[in-house]
């Protein structure tokens, strides 16, 4: 199935570095709104240009859209793309807006297609084990969820010298505008929706603590700082942070009646994963650490990983992706959504567009939540 680029920044090497791994996408082409970028792009990776956006969605051989555009251009691409015909992958968020996001969802449906929204991280051998690990029972019934998204400090870091494969920068201003909840918050929460089912209800609040991420004064940042708990239909509650300031972490740890399981990175497609029972004795390392702290009085500022680490299946063959952090096979997504629109299930792509605007509410509601009316306290100190 061919599948074509719009958008060729920092992002767009992630899809062509994982694209061998997928030898039914066939790319014909891409395009970019700024020429320096796509020659940059075609350049390192023999892809063909495009005339013009019109060039690509007036193309009866390209089935999918790769929306890889900087969010503010997300709904207008989209909707062109939806109007011409053609499937969309697009990149998160959806859109900036809810109602922008439903009229996308009303859009794909009418003409009977298919709207997805990355991330692909829920594509990984770390998922896919997490979630047979959770279906088989070894944790019983899934009750309560912690999930991190820290970034850690990277506007104290030297992210102006950041760049991609083919010479891409890192959008440094743009992703502090957009804040870390718009860009981060998704990789947790499609492991979260995929895994125990829609959100019923949801509590967050969002805040920007630190303004100056050493950019002109005049260019506003999004909320570098969110926090957000989510009820889900099927009983479980989840609480997800995420930030700019804390030590780069990206886990997630599932309690269950029976026991927990723990995934080290949501980044990582082969995290490590560990599986403790409720009442499984402890690890030697354990054991020896808590008898330390007993003697010293107070905590070892280290801890060791806890329970039984899970093995991988072997696979045949190791797939390609992008180096560290970003360990994830970014064009699984749209491969995943090429293999939907050729079976062609009505209902089944219907499903994936419903999950696409679930993705996009929820996330929404964690970064807006700075401007919703916070309770007031009547008590004070003196």
């Amino acid at each position: 199935m061919k599948f074509a680029i719009v958008g060729t920044g920092f992002v767009a090497d992630y899809y062509m570095t994982t694209l061998p791994n997928h030898p039914d996408l066939q790319l014909a082409g891409a395009w970019d709104i700024a020429p320096d970028a796509l020659r940059r792009f075609c350049a390192f990776h023999g892809a063909k240009p495009r005339a013009s956006l019109d060039d690509i969605l007036c193309d009866p051989e390209v089935a999918i859209v790769a929306n890889l555009t900087a969010p503010e251009s997300h709904f207008a691409v989209t909707k062109a793309a939806l109007e011409a015909g053609k499937h969309v992958y697009s990149e998160k968020p959806l859109t900036l807006s809810f109602d922008d996001a439903s009229e996308l969802a009303a859009c794909a449906s009418r003409n009977g297609l298919a709207l997805c929204s990355s991330p692909a991280s829920v594509h990984s051998a770390a998922f896919a084990l997490t979630r047979e690990t959770i279906a088989s029972g070894a944790i019983g019934e899934p009750r309560l969820i912690y999930a991190e998204m820290e970034d850690g400090p990277v506007f104290r870091d030297k992210w102006r010298e950041w760049r991609s494969i083919s010479g891409a920068p890192w959008p440094g201003v743009h992703e502090f505008e957009i804040g870390c909840t718009l860009e981060h918050a998704g990789y947790a929460l499609a492991w979260l929706v995929d895994l125990f089912g829609p959100v019923e209800k949801l509590t967050a609040f969002s805040a920007t603590t630190f303004p100056d991420k050493g950019i002109r004064r005049d260019h506003p940042v999004g909320p570098d700082f969110s926090v957000g708990g989510l009820f889900f239909a099927s009983g479980a509650v989840a609480r997800l942070t995420s930030g700019l300031m804390a030590r780069k972490d990206r886990s997630m740890t599932v309690h269950g009646a029976e026991g927990s399981l723990h995934v080290a990175d949501l980044w990582d497609d082969r995290s490590p994963i560990w599986l403790q029972r409720a009442n499984a004795k402890r690890s030697v390392l354990e054991r020896i650490a808590g008898r330390i702290e007993a003697r010293r009085g107070h905590v070892l500022p280290f801890s060791f990983a806890q329970g039984k680490r899970l093995r991988y299946r072997a696979e045949p063959t190791a797939r390609r992706l992008p180096a560290f952090p970003s360990q994830i096979d970014f064009s699984a997504g749209v491969a995943a959504l090429a293999q939907a629109v050729e079976v062609g299930d009505p209902q089944h792509l219907r499903a994936v567009t419903a999950r696409s605007l679930h993705l996009c509410e929820l996330t929404l509601a964690l970064q807006d939540s700075a401007d919703r009316a916070a309770h007031t306290l009547r008590s004070s100190l003196p």
